[in-house]
């Protein structure tokens, strides 16, 4: 673990290198753009090739990558009761959740009588990418998958790699099958995300993509931006508590291990002003970490990307906090609900002691799909409003078609647009 101070007099030179806005390496990006480009020339035959490669598993056909009901049916069977109780409620809280933010229809009248307002109606086909293999996230399925439900989507086709032996995790079915998913295919990694996108023969093309994945699944995201919508990039998982001196350490050491289990590049931060207070989680870190299943994932995060602020104040700490603009945010100790009004960039925010960051990622309802690398700084996590298309729409008659025709004519003039002009000054001509 690594230690600033801000006594420290390249502090500030410190701090602004923790900037980890993530770029993929060349090789990845040139592997990534190969096998779109294989996807999209030979479809369904490019997916088995690349299934039978990367996953281990050979299929027929792509049509025998989706799942069955009769697989299903057998998933349901074997998840336990105890399992499906948190799968269900979850899934209550999130779909509750993203039902709050779904955009409604409105309508005004402008300065002139015109009026104007928007609709939103769900894209009709989206597809979802849920990592899976050796470790199913099955709180991604039950992250993911209701908001497209929510927003009203008819078709949502997910992607989730298989393991060797062809088979899905039952509860990863289970979970899918619970959130409203419509299909559901066996494909894993860039190449599901080019299947996705393109259209393969046997899986049509989606609108929308949504979900994370590894570092290949976000690059073939970036790539195929504009071909169809994407909701995030989402690189590793990364956390920043910000605590106050009355802060349990022993609490505050628990939400930062539980975020960087992850392993691999996960970020993980704790800013403080109080000095005690920091060798306290220092302390807790090394003592809980020892006692963790994933030891190997921790130190990796520990020795590489892991680090203890000590700032001067309360509010260089909610500075250093913005700037660093976290995925999720712990805020604990007496100050956490004040500082929570200066915080403006974080991907979700956990308020006070009892806010585990656990509960976001798995129960509490908001999604636990957000932004990573500093993007929170510019854009939140997904929600269901993302499965909305928005248009907006003018109804005039013939007053308020006059008010306005004026000021379109000098826009007409301004512009050397005539045809503009003219189409409106037409209405009123004889």
């Amino acid at each position: 673990m690594r230690t600033l101070s801000h006594a420290d007099p390249d502090f500030a030179a410190a701090i602004a290198s923790l900037d980890r806005h993530h770029e993929p390496s060349e090789s990845v990006r040139a592997a990534v753009a190969d096998i779109l480009a294989v996807v999209r020339a030979e479809g369904d035959e490019a997916v088995l090739r690349l299934t039978a490669r990367f996953e281990r598993f050979t299929a027929p056909t792509v049509a025998a990558l989706r799942v069955t009901d009769e697989e299903f049916l057998a998933a349901g069977a074997q998840v336990e009761a105890r399992t499906m109780d948190a799968l269900r409620a979850a899934h209550a809280n999130v779909l509750a959740f993203a039902g709050r933010g779904l955009r409604r229809d409105w309508s005004m009248t402008n300065a002139q009588g015109m009026l104007v307002g928007e609709r939103h109606r769900p894209l009709e086909r989206v597809g979802i990418y849920v990592p899976g293999g050796s470790a199913p996230l099955v709180s991604t399925a039950l992250m993911t998958v209701p908001l497209a439900a929510a927003a009203g989507c008819p078709e949502i086709a997910v992607a989730t790699p298989p393991g060797e032996d062809g088979r899905i995790a039952p509860a990863l079915l289970a979970a899918l099958k619970l959130a409203g998913a419509t299909e559901v295919w066996k494909i894993g990694g860039a190449q599901a995300i080019a299947a996705l996108a393109y259209g393969t023969g046997t899986i049509r093309p989606v609108l929308k993509i949504a979900g994370p994945g590894s570092a290949w699944v976000v690059e073939a995201k970036r790539q195929l931006t504009g071909r169809v919508a994407i909701d995030l990039l989402p690189g590793p998982s990364e956390v920043l508590a910000l605590a106050s001196a009355e802060a349990n350490p022993a609490w505050v050491a628990a939400d930062l291990l539980a975020q960087a289990e992850h392993g691999g590049d996960s970020g993980m931060v704790f800013v403080t002003p109080t000095p005690a207070l920091l060798e306290a989680v220092r302390a807790e870190i090394t003592r809980q970490a020892a006692a963790l299943s994933r030891r190997a994932q921790l130190a990796a995060v520990l020795e590489k990307h892991a680090v203890l602020i000590l700032a001067r104040d309360l509010d260089q700490a909610v500075r250093i906090t913005n700037a660093y603009a976290p995925e999720h945010l712990s805020l604990q100790g007496a100050a956490a609900e004040s500082l929570s009004e200066s915080i403006v960039s974080a991907g979700a925010i956990f308020l006070g002691p009892w806010s585990a960051v656990a509960a976001g990622d798995f129960l509490a309802g908001p999604s636990h799909t957000l932004p990573t690398g500093g993007a929170a700084k510019f854009s939140g996590g997904l929600e269901a409003a993302m499965f909305q298309r928005r248009t907006s729409w003018v109804r005039a008659d013939e007053a308020s078609l006059r008010a306005s025709l004026p000021h379109i004519e000098e826009f007409s003039r301004v512009e050397g647009l005539d045809a503009h002009g003219a189409s409106t000054r037409v209405r009123f001509a004889g």
